[in-house]
């Protein structure tokens, strides 16, 4: 089983409006509405990529009954502790024309101590009967910030592969307990090494540099693909994968589908390499969709053969 953890879940609504134009009234192409946050995402292509996956974290109110009860509709098995405040909604305006999106995410609720030791609790328990876990999104009000630190730790010692894909300062907390991956973007990436890439070997480097912060390895989502230190036959090995740009519809939520491909292709034990490979896969078939954490299995395994992937040293001349 594999373990989705979404402490800041919400209810995602994405509109699709030609033109857009601050100031201005307009209509709706298309509009789409369904439980998100990256964990949730992250379910959601888990369980279309046809592995088993359970997501839970905090729902509280009507919007949080919202999200269960979509979750259940989706058939996305989920164990979402239940809190007194109401869970987010965020809105998305997407621009056909020009492919750019407006985001408005609110905050979230406010979560007490004692919401969140039954949470440890829950989590504790569900992963009694896991193999890999992922820790994904932002926090709520109330919660602190090394929060991660503290449930990863506590997970690996349940022998659990443990998976961290936050920002900010939850995020570099979150690397002194020794998550198995890191899987940032490239501005997540360069908030928490402390400085900005330039080129190609900078990114390289970088998911060198975040595996001495404490992950024993490191994904570096990109636009086209990924930069990633891991290990191959007992020993490290740098790669860089990509894929030609698609016709996107939405690049929202690819990064998520990415480490859905990753974490799916893990749990089959596939080779390191070929969860690179296949995680870029999905993330690219995703932004032919129209929603976070939605893909086409089988367009997956098309676009796999487009995937190229290369192993570089630090140093080397990397495009």
């Amino acid at each position: 089983m594999i373990i989705t953890v979404t402490l800041n879940a919400a209810m995602d609504k994405t509109l699709e409006v030609p033109s857009f134009t601050p100031g201005r009234r307009h209509r709706t192409v298309d509009q789409t509405t369904m439980p998100g946050g990256k964990g949730v995402n992250i379910a959601r292509a888990i369980k279309r990529l046809g592995q088993p996956v359970i997501a839970t974290g905090f729902a509280g109110g009507p919007t949080g009954n919202r999200i269960v009860e979509a979750l259940n509709d989706e058939s996305i098995l989920n164990d979402f502790v239940r809190i007194g405040d109401e869970s987010r909604t965020n809105t998305a305006v997407l621009d056909p024309t020009t492919g750019l999106q407006t985001e408005i995410n609110e905050r979230g609720p406010a979560v007490s101590a004692q919401e969140l030791e039954l949470f440890r609790e829950k989590l504790l328990y569900l992963a009694q009967g896991a193999s890999i876990c992922v820790f994904a999104g932002s926090l709520p009000r109330g919660i602190e910030t090394d929060v991660y630190f503290s449930l990863i730790r506590e997970v690996r010692r349940l022998g659990v592969t443990t998976m961290i894909d936050t920002d900010g300062e939850p995020l570099r907390l979150s690397m002194r307990a020794e998550p198995d991956i890191v899987s940032p973007n490239e501005l997540e990436a360069e908030e928490l090494v402390g400085h900005e890439f330039n080129d190609a070997a900078d990114r390289a480097q970088a998911v060198v540099e975040m595996t001495r912060l404490g992950a024993h390895e490191a994904i570096m989502t990109v636009s086209d693909g990924c930069y990633a230190r891991i290990f191959e036959s007992g020993s490290p090995a740098l790669y860089r994968v990509r894929i030609a740009e698609q016709e996107a519809r939405s690049a929202v939520g690819s990064g998520d589908a990415f480490l859905a491909g990753y974490v799916s292709a893990r749990y089959s034990d596939r080779d390191p390499a070929e969860c690179l490979r296949f995680g870029v896969a999905c993330g690219a078939e995703s932004t032919l969709h129209f929603g976070a954490g939605i893909l086409d299995s089988a367009r997956v395994d098309r676009l796999l053969g487009e995937v190229e992937s290369e192993r570089v040293e630090i140093g080397a001349e990397i495009g």
